[in-house]
């Protein structure tokens, strides 16, 4: 009759394996998504924020302002605070804001201090923001407070850009990464739709439209593009 293996070897094999296996999985990244309004980061890049999230990465929804130009900043009783606090729900991320008032964003020395001092609190790995050549100013202006944290940061989080209804808001946007958001567009759709109060019936048509165009592009069914800054760190983006 064979004797039975070593009960202490096998104890200290199967610690060896945890402990490999436990050095193999990725370590949980941060990524903060910047938008001018509830509703943006959403429609640019959603099918992206759903594949960060899904994989285990934490994401956060940062919005310039809340989306009411007759309030003030400190209200959390919109409802466009509401619907994101939904979409956010569906894309399994948390909604942060700025502060600022919907159509009179200020870049100035005291908010580019109070936004750079909001992401650093934040300890992000990767920056998304919008493109700065963008028709709408709060858009414009995010991408420049975006871009001024960065700096701040010494550049040493990645930054990406992404496209908001390319052609009557994103303009001269040449992509250099493209994510596969086939899996997660019914979701992305669902985000965008919880923003009930924003017409998404008239919106969304042309945000599916680039996504298949990007898709087109990239050999998927549909993709998201973004650009990566050159000066930032390499990150690995889903798929």
């Amino acid at each position: 009759m064979m004797a039975a293996a070593p009960l202490f070897g096998a104890s200290v094999a199967g610690a060896m394996a945890a402990e490999e296996a436990t050095a193999r999985k990725p370590a949980k990244r941060k990524i903060i998504v910047c938008g001018g309004h509830p509703g943006d980061p959403e429609y640019g890049c959603g099918g992206t924020i759903a594949r960060l999230a899904d994989a285990g990465d934490e994401v956060v929804l940062l919005y310039l302002n809340r989306g009411d130009p007759n309030e003030t900043p400190a209200q959390t009783s919109f409802p466009r605070v509401a619907e994101a606090a939904q979409a956010c729900e569906i894309l399994k991320t948390r909604p942060l804001y700025a502060g600022q008032i919907d159509g009179h964003a200020v870049i100035d020395s005291a908010h580019y201090d109070s936004f750079r001092q909001l992401i650093t609190r934040e300890k992000p790995d990767a920056l998304f923001t919008h493109w700065p050549i963008d028709n709408h100013s709060d858009h414009r202006a995010i991408s420049l407070l975006a871009y001024d944290a960065w700096l701040s940061l010494k550049k040493r989080v990645a930054l990406f850009y992404y496209e908001v209804s390319n052609g009557e808001d994103t303009a001269c946007f040449t992509p250099t990464h493209y994510v596969d958001i086939s899996t997660t567009a019914d979701r992305k759709r669902q985000s965008c739709f919880a923003h009930a109060s924003q017409s998404p019936d008239r919106y969304y048509a042309l945000q599916q439209s680039i996504t298949k165009f990007r898709g087109l592009e990239s050999g998927h069914r549909e993709a998201e593009a973004l650009i990566h800054h050159p000066q930032s760190p390499a990150f690995s983006l889903p798929g």
